[in-house]
């Protein structure tokens, strides 16, 4: 009787079917980012400002915000 382990390991990147698989995801994935550089490159802009926003509202939760900067201990 044949146990799982007595069975040849079957991998998807040697294998013909994850070669196709792997060139077809390279090529689609060029094809996308030079079709769609230019809505790539626009939203990148405003990456910057938004993520600084988002952690500085964040980020100041678990330390009381702005004012309060002393080392007392919070109940929780």
């Amino acid at each position: 009787m044949l146990r799982d382990h007595d069975l040849p390991e079957k991998r998807l990147l040697t294998s013909r079917t994850g070669l196709v698989l792997l060139g077809f995801l390279v090529i689609a994935g060029a094809l996308l980012l030079t079709e769609h550089r230019a809505h790539v490159l626009g939203v990148l802009v405003w990456l910057l400002p938004f993520g600084c926003l988002l952690m500085h509202l964040f980020l100041h939760g678990g330390r009381g915000g702005h004012g309060n900067h002393r080392n007392e201990r919070r109940p929780f």
